[in-house]
C-alpha cells in the first residue's frame, strides 16, 4: 500500500533533475558515464584517472551534510533483519558486475543513450527488484 501522505512529488522531481542534469554533464565534459559501480571500481583499481573520481565520490559522500545545512535530516528507522541487509548488499554488488554496470549507469545514462544493452540490464534490474519485494512481503517478511 502506499502511503500518499509521505509522497512528495516535487523534490522527487528536483532529485531526478539534479541526477539528470549532473549525468549530463558529466558526459559532456568528461566523456564518462555516470555509473557509481564502474567509478568506485576504477578508483580502486590501479592507474588511471583518479581525480574526477575521488571528486564524485566526495561529492555523493558529502551530500548528506550539506543537506542538512538547509533542511532537517529525515528519520531512517531499518526494520529488517541485518544479515537480509547485507544478503542484499552482496546481491546488488553481484548483480552490478554480472550486469556490467549498475542502476545509475543502465538506467539513467544507458537509456538516455538509446542503448539496448542498457535496456536489458534495467528491464533485469527492476524484475530482480520487484522479486525481492515481492518474496520479502509474501515468503521471507
Amino acid at each position: 500500500m502506499i502511503d500518499w501522505s509521505h509522497f512528495t512529488p516535487w523534490s522527487a522531481l528536483a532529485g531526478g533533475a539534479l541526477i539528470g542534469l549532473s549525468a549530463a554533464w558529466l558526459i559532456l565534459l568528461n566523456g564518462r558515464v555516470a555509473g557509481i559501480s564502474g567509478i568506485v571500481g576504477n578508483l580502486l583499481a590501479p592507474g588511471g584517472d583518479k581525480g574526477w573520481r575521488l571528486a564524485f565520490v566526495a561529492g555523493l559522500v558529502l551530500s548528506p551534510w550539506l543537506y542538512r545545512l538547509f533542511a532537517a535530516p529525515p528519520d531512517i528507522r531499518l526494520d529488517d533483519r541485518w544479515w537480509l541487509l547485507i544478503a542484499a548488499g552482496l546481491l546488488v554488488g553481484y548483480g552490478s558486475r554480472l550486469g556490467s554496470g549498475c542502476t545509475s549507469g543502465h538506467g539513467v545514462c544507458g537509456l538516455a543513450r538509446l542503448s539496448p544493452r542498457s535496456l536489458a540490464a534495467t528491464l533485469v534490474f527492476m524484475a530482480a527488484g520487484f522479486a525481492a519485494v515481492w518474496l520479502m512481503r509474501h515468503w521471507i517478511g
